[in-house]
């Protein structure tokens, strides 16, 4: 599926957009018909509350459409915080929240932390990695992700 929008800079997306001479329109964003027949995976960009354009936020695009959402949480300090802030905004949003990935150095007393106080299951753990290839992506999800949050989509995709 081809990107509605696509911009060069690494800036929060309504920086990117105003900077293009664009405003970004939820609108305009919507899963591809064939969105449910087969694993999908959608990234956003900057957050659960960045901004995109003057009125709405990342997590307006998450509850729009409508899919579980995995966060992305860094492992180092200051992670219990701003991954419970974004946990809360999810959740008082509305957005299903099927788990938490955490990047970097693994840190075991962050992560127990976020589960207890969060709520959440850690699905997923990236550490830094120095070549970002297909390969390096496919050996960190087989050794350091729960594979039993997955199974379902990988049988619901051979099913259709």
């Amino acid at each position: 599926m081809p990107e509605v929008y696509k911009f060069a800079p690494p800036v929060s997306p309504h920086l990117a957009a105003r900077q293009a001479g664009v405003r970004i329109d939820l609108a305009k964003i919507k899963l591809s018909a064939n969105a449910e027949k087969s694993p999908l995976i959608v990234e956003g960009a900057g957050g659960v509350l960045v901004p995109v354009n003057e009125r709405e936020l990342m997590v307006d695009l998450m509850r729009q459409l409508g899919l579980p959402v995995l966060l992305g949480a860094r492992s180092s300090l200051g992670t219990i915080n701003h991954t419970m802030l974004s946990l809360a905004a999810l959740r008082t949003a509305g957005v299903e929240v099927a788990g938490v990935v955490m990047i970097g150095a693994p840190n075991v007393e962050n992560r127990a932390a976020i589960e207890e106080y969060g709520k959440v299951r850690v699905v997923g753990e990236i550490p830094w990695v120095t070549e970002m290839n297909r390969d390096v992506l496919l050996g960190i999800f087989a050794t350091r992700f729960d594979q039993s949050l997955f199974m379902p989509l990988a049988r619901a995709s051979s099913q259709s």
